[in-house]
């Protein structure tokens, strides 16, 4: 119905997240609509991430370096490691502007159902990060069940590196209420509960 390079457009925008046929559609359209220099700017956007984005090689983060600004930083805390998923993962922590170590970025999850094992993710590096005077290991992985079962590999792999290991805690969010939760989430609402200072 539409000629091919549309099409190719249109499957194009269909690799987004959430985003089906119709949005797809709805975008393609957009997109010949720019001008040439919002077009231009868009294909140089797009460009960039082939040609000037990569892994920063300590902690797998996105960088325009080989080292990332956060394993460059001087002033943060070079010996404990947060432990996520993904890059974006990283933005999420440092919005809360209270974690000032490394982080190490895995690239994914376990999961078997996908094909996706602990050797295709970045724990190689992680272990060789890890030394003497590592302070401690915190994993930071979702809630899921892909993410407790490689929380629980990777606490059993660091065993033998002999270094505190800890999870963050999960559970109910601040205004939630009992009734609206899920099994999972009270379990580990009900497993993270702390002393309440008098």
């Amino acid at each position: 119905m539409y000629p091919q390079k549309f099409e190719d457009l249109i499957t194009a925008f269909r690799h987004l997240p959430g985003v089906g046929v119709k949005t797809a559609e709805r975008y393609a359209f957009t997109a010949l609509e720019w001008d040439e220099e919002t077009l231009s700017m868009f294909i140089q956007a797009l460009q960039g991430i082939q040609d000037g984005l990569k892994n920063c090689k300590i902690c797998g983060n996105l960088s325009e370096e080989d080292e990332c600004i956060i394993c460059k930083d001087s002033s943060r805390n070079h010996h404990l490691i947060c432990v996520v998923q993904s890059a974006k993962d990283v933005i999420a922590m440092e919005k809360m502007n209270e974690y000032h170590g490394m982080y190490h970025v895995l690239h994914g999850v376990i999961n078997t159902t996908k094909g996706i094992m602990p050797q295709d993710l970045n724990i190689d590096t992680l272990l060789e990060r890890i030394d003497d005077q590592t302070e401690e290991v915190i994993i930071a992985t979702n809630p899921t069940v892909e993410g407790e079962t490689t929380a629980l590999y990777l606490s059993k792999l660091l065993e033998e590196k002999n270094v505190p290991v800890t999870r963050i805690a999960h559970g109910l969010p601040m205004g939630g209420h009992l009734d609206y939760a899920d099994e999972l989430t009270l379990l580990k609402a009900f497993e993270g509960r702390k002393r309440m200072d008098q």
